[in-house]
Order: C-alpha cells, then sequence, then structure tokens
C-alpha cells in the first residue's frame, strides 16, 4: 500500500503533524497551483481501540503551541479548568512544609488542566474533518527499510508494516488471520510518545543516541479521584516533593483540581512521578505512590473520596542534551520520542504539539519538491533550532541530572542554573542510562526502615491505597488472551538465575501493572526438562523459567517467572529500566491495552 506520509502515533504530536499538514495543502491547492496535492494518502496509524485511549498525563496544557495551531481553540476545546491557584509543599515522614513562594518554573497561571485523553480525542475529529484518514486498532510493528545500511546518512526508512492480526498464543494464524499491512511512504514520521518501538528500532540501529547523553525517564502513576467539595479548587495546583521517597531518589506528586463533579463533589487528578534512575531494586514507584496518600497531607485531601480511574505512563526526563537525531532520509522523530519534554516544568504536551507542527512543515516541503531526502527533511530540525522549544529546553538543558546526587545537590545545582540560564558551574552534564544506576543487592544491604514506604509491593486499604491488580482493574485495560506475548525476554536463564541472586527480579516491583511475578515453580511439571522457555496460557499469562537438567538429576530453579501480559498498560517500564536489557516491548495486537478514557 503507497502513501505519501505515515504518521505512527495518534497523540498529540502525531494529531498536530496531521492537522498542520492538512492545512498547509489546503492552503497550497487554493493558490491555484497547476498539480495540487491530495490529501488521500496521508495516514494516520494508532494501536488504541479509539484515539486518545492510550493517551495519559495529569494533565497540564500550556496553550503557546494550540495558539499557534488553532487560534481561538479554547472556546471548542475541552479545558477542565483554567489554573488560578498554585503551591508547593516538602514533605517529611510526618509533617509538611509549603514554600513560601512557588518557583519561577512551576507558576502555572495561564495554563489549564485536562484530560489528555478528551483533549486528544477533540484533536482526533479536527483531523478527520480536515480529510486525514485515521486507522485506529494499527500498530506499527516493524520499520521498512529501503537497503541494509546503517549509516544515519545513507539508510532510507521506506515506511512501516503493521500488526498481523489473528495469531494465536503459539503464533499460528487463526480463523480471522489478517496479515499485516506494508505502507510504503515517502515521509515516515514516528510520534509513538515514550520509547516507541519504531522509534527505538530507528535509534538503535542507526545508532543515533549518544552513550554520554543517554536519555533518562520517569514513571508517572496517576489515580483519578472524586473528593468531597471544598478541599482543592477548580484549577488548583498543588505539587509536593521529599517523602515518601528520600533524598537519594528523583521525584515527587502533584494533585490538580478538574471540576465539579454532577454528584456535588470535586474530580481531582492526583499522581506520583518517580525517577527511572534510583539505586535499590526493590524500588516500587506504584508502592511510592501509595504510601504518598497514606502522609496525613495527602489522606486529608482523599480520604472519604472515590477512587475513579487509574494509569501509568514513561516519560523522558533527559531534555535538549539526550535528544537523539531527529530526521534523516525519509523519517522524523516527534514529541516523547524525540526528548521533547521539560521536566523541570513537568509539562511537554504543548512541546509534542509544537514538534508535530514544524515536522509537518517539512513534510509538506517534501511532497512540493518530490524529495525526502535528509537534505530535505533537515530543515525540521533547523526549524526546531529556531523556534522557542529550543529556547525553553536550552535553558533547562541540565536540570535532571543535576539531581544525579541526590535531592540536596540537586536544589544547590537548579539554583545556579536559574542564574546561568541552564548552564552548571563547568561544562554541561553527561549521564548514563538510568538502568545503570541500580546497585546488586550485596552491596546496596537491608532495606532501611525509612526506605519501607518505596519497596516492595504495596497491599492497600481498599479505600485510600490500593494493589496493583485493583488499579489496573480501573485502568480498563483488555488484551486478547489468545495471541503471542508481546513481553520479549531474550534470555530467560538470567531471570531464573543471575537475576535472582544480583538483583532480586526487580521487574516485578518496577512494573506498576503486576505483570511480572516470581512465583513457585512445581519441581514436578518441570523433572527432566531440558530448554528454556516461554509459553503463552489461555488464561494471559507467559512463563519462563530456566529448565535445565543435569544428567542423573532432577534440578530446577526454585521460582519461575510468569508474565502475566494481559494486565500491561503499555508504559514501557520493563523495556526501560530492565538492568540487563533483556526484555523489549513489542506491541501486541492492535486495539488492545488500557483505555484512558477521562484520564
Amino acid at each position: 500500500m503507497e502513501a505519501d506520509v505515515v504518521i505512527v502515533g495518534g497523540g498529540p504530536a502525531g494529531m498536530a503533524c496531521a492537522l498542520r499538514l492538512a492545512q498547509l495543502i489546503d492552503a497550497h491547492n487554493a493558490s491555484g497551483v497547476d498539480e495540487p496535492i491530495t490529501k488521500e494518502n496521508i495516514y494516520v496509524l494508532e494501536k488504541a481501540r479509539e484515539v486518545g485511549q492510550h493517551c495519559l498525563s495529569g494533565a497540564l496544557l500550556d496553550p503557546r503551541a494550540m495558539n499557534e495551531l488553532l487560534p481561538g481553540f479554547e472556546k471548542e476545546a475541552p479545558l477542565d479548568a483554567e489554573v488560578t491557584k498554585e503551591s508547593v509543599w516538602f514533605l517529611t515522614r510526618k509533617g509538611e512544609h509549603r514554600f513560601p513562594i512557588v518557583p519561577p518554573p512551576l507558576r502555572d497561571h495561564g495554563n489549564y488542566v485536562i484530560s489528555l485523553n478528551r483533549f486528544v480525542k477533540w484533536m482526533g475529529q479536527k483531523v478527520e474533518e480536515a480529510g486525514i484518514t485515521v486507522f485506529t486498532g494499527f500498530a506499527g510493528a516493524e520499520v521498512l527499510w529501503s537497503d541494509e545500511s546503517r549509516d544515519a546518512e545513507t539508510a532510507r526508512v521506506a515506511g512501516v508494516l503493521t500488526d498481523d492480526k489473528g495469531v494465536d498464543k503459539d503464533g499460528q494464524p487463526k480463523g480471522n488471520f489478517e496479515p499485516g499491512y506494508e505502507l510504503r511512504a515517502k515521509v515516515t514520521v514516528l510520534a509513538e510518545g515514550t520509547r516507541g518501538n519504531l522509534a527505538k528500532e530507528v535509534i538503535g540501529r542507526l545508532g543515533l543516541e549518544d552513550p554520554e547523553h543517554a536519555q533518562t525517564y520517569g514513571l508517572g502513576i496517576k489515580e483519578l479521584w472524586e473528593i468531597p467539595a471544598g478541599r482543592v479548587a477548580k484549577g488548583e495546583v498543588i505539587y509536593t516533593l521529599g517523602y515518601p521517597l528520600t533524598a537519594r531518589e528523583y521525584g515527587g506528586a502533584w494533585v490538580y483540581g478538574t471540576g465539579e463533579t454532577e454528584s456535588g463533589g470535586t474530580l481531582v487528578s492526583v499522581g506520583y512521578v518517580t525517577g527511572l534512575d534510583y539505586q535499590d531494586p526493590r524500588t516500587d514507584p506504584h508502592h511510592v505512590f501509595q504510601s504518598f496518600k497514606e502522609h496525613r497531607f495527602a489522606r486529608r485531601i482523599l480520604e472519604g473520596g472515590k477512587m475513579i480511574r487509574y494509569g501509568a505512563k514513561s516519560l523522558p526526563y533527559g531534555g535538549w542534551l539526550t535528544m537523539p537525531r531527529i530526521y534523516g532520509n525519509g523519517w522524523m522523530l516527534l514529541g516523547d520520542s524525540a526528548s521533547f519534554l521539560n521536566s523541570q516544568r513537568l509539562k511537554g504536551i504543548h512541546l509534542a504539539i509544537k514538534s508535530g507542527m514544524l515536522a509537518a512543515e517539512a513534510a509538506f516541503d517534501a511532497l512540493v519538491s518530490g524529495d525526502s531526502s535528509a537534505d530535505t527533511l533537515s530543515e525540521y530540525k533547523a526549524a526546531v533550532d529556531r523556534s522557542w522549544i529550543r529556547e525553553e529546553l536550552w535553558r533547562v538543558r541540565n536540570f535532571h541530572q543535576g539531581f544525579e546526587h541526590g535531592l540536596l545537590e540537586g536544589m544547590v545545582n537548579a539554583g545556579i542554573q536559574q542564574v546561568m540560564r541552564g548552564g552548571n558551574l563547568g561544562p554541561d552534564a553527561e549521564n548514563q542510562a538510568g538502568y545503570t544506576r541500580m546497585e546488586r543487592l550485596d552491596a546496596i544491604g537491608p532495606a532501611e526502615e525509612k526506605r519501607a514506604a518505596m519497596v516492595g509491593n504495596a497491599k492497600g486499604d481498599g479505600k485510600l491505597t490500593f494493589d496493583r491488580l485493583t488499579d489496573v482493574f480501573h485502568s480498563g485495560t483488555r488484551h486478547d488472551e489468545d495471541q503471542p506475548v508481546h513481553l520479549v525476554v531474550e534470555d530467560l536463564n538470567i531471570c531464573s538465575g543471575r537475576c535472582v541472586k544480583e538483583y532480586g527480579n526487580p521487574c516485578q516491583y518496577f512494573c506498576p501493572a503486576a505483570v511480572y511475578e516470581m512465583v513457585e515453580k512445581d519441581a514436578s511439571d518441570t523433572a527432566g526438562a531440558a530448554s528454556d522457555t516461554v509459553s503463552q496460557m489461555s488464561d494471559g499469562v507467559g512463563h519462563a523459567s530456566d529448565r535445565r537438567s543435569n544428567p542423573g538429576s532432577n534440578l530446577a530453579p526454585a521460582k519461575e517467572l510468569r508474565i502475566n501480559f494481559t494486565n500491561c498498560v503499555h508504559c514501557k517500564t520493563c523495556d526501560i529500566m530492565d538492568p540487563y536489557q533483556i526484555i523489549r516491548w513489542v506491541p501486541p495486537e492492535g486495539g488492545g491495552g488500557p483505555n484512558y478514557d477521562g484520564m
């Protein structure tokens, strides 16, 4: 199937790209040109069942980019509340202290509290009204290449292959089998969000990431609550740092007042972001969030309320310095896939939208000229460098890196950077991938009492706090159980051998959806077996174990890895934080995943 432009990912970046491209084509055709450009061969691929279902954020919208894309958008866009009040708090184990002034980066007057799900759904309607086709339920499975080159200067992306439909747990076609489509495009735009599988393929194959400025990530966990009226005002924004994290970890909480409910209560977005560069492999970001809600500060807000929805999403923290090359022959990277997020302001939606607009302008030039080479698409990077994207991100280029050695040093570095417009006293910071900071159990020792609120899985009380399975239920996650496991473990021996001893299987802690479990293995079930397997069960789980036996013995490891892949909320944390980098997230059959309706 031939296409002019294929945009993979129907989030804010992808939709902004499609809408801006439609605007440019309409203006071009209205100018009386001899050869008008058609929009019939421009496609947006979205892996969710419906537009917006996989979109999750806090969310606060800086309207700057939308004012450029659709002036006057506020009159019709689904905006929950304009920010009217902010506060920042530092939490200790038993108390809280309010900052006397709100730091300038966290002043949100003029921004809007939104549901990113509903906002992107509205953007999708605008895209379709503009004449662009949006295919939902189709995931980008592989990049199509024109040749075998691994040179970023010469390699050309020729499109994408979508996912196969109707494949059973053993990889065999079912009665409803449909092979994936080869979409061969002049320009392929990757707007998949954080750690997109196609963006990862392009970055890895072409060596686009600087190892001295490797991307670092955070994991945001969110719940939507209905609470009694009068506790949080509509449009109120609250940030916290400190407890339950210690001075060694990076992260903090938010509470956003969304508006009134039909029953007279208040709807609030509450969540916690934990930096995925912590040292203790037993750290559980979901437990961190639950412990935050037990603190008296959060308890006063939430107690007596009702949790309605749950979700989790990773986000890129590295900023400008960790940005990979974002263009090449026939391809461009947008939004979170390209590191367009301001970790100091905790905002990236406006940057994603602006990146989509600039990529659309480069794609339009390629269609007009008939040249989609890197020479033409390099204008995308040049436009980014001229835009307020660079202006905003350059000023915070060292921000997250400044917290590498803890909270106190990070706060000092942040102050220096504020004075020096993002610079350090010395050169710009270097940083390694977050998983490399994870220490082995024998080096880190037993968990201290002050870390009890963040290590191991949370049990939950079912009212204020919840276990992960209860939360996953509230995410609306659904996958067909009869399909291959989409969380590919490349070396199963490590899971039941080295990782048990060295790191204590951190996958069972960093995953916010209870996908990974180490379970007791029935020795009689595997006696004499001599192969390493992952078997997809009809109940939607896979089992991974080291099933080797020595001649004359029936030795078996004490535990095996169970992969409950149907719980997966597509946050990609396992792909990011696995210390051996042997877990690879690939898209399940299109349409599967969370349903972040109203989130």
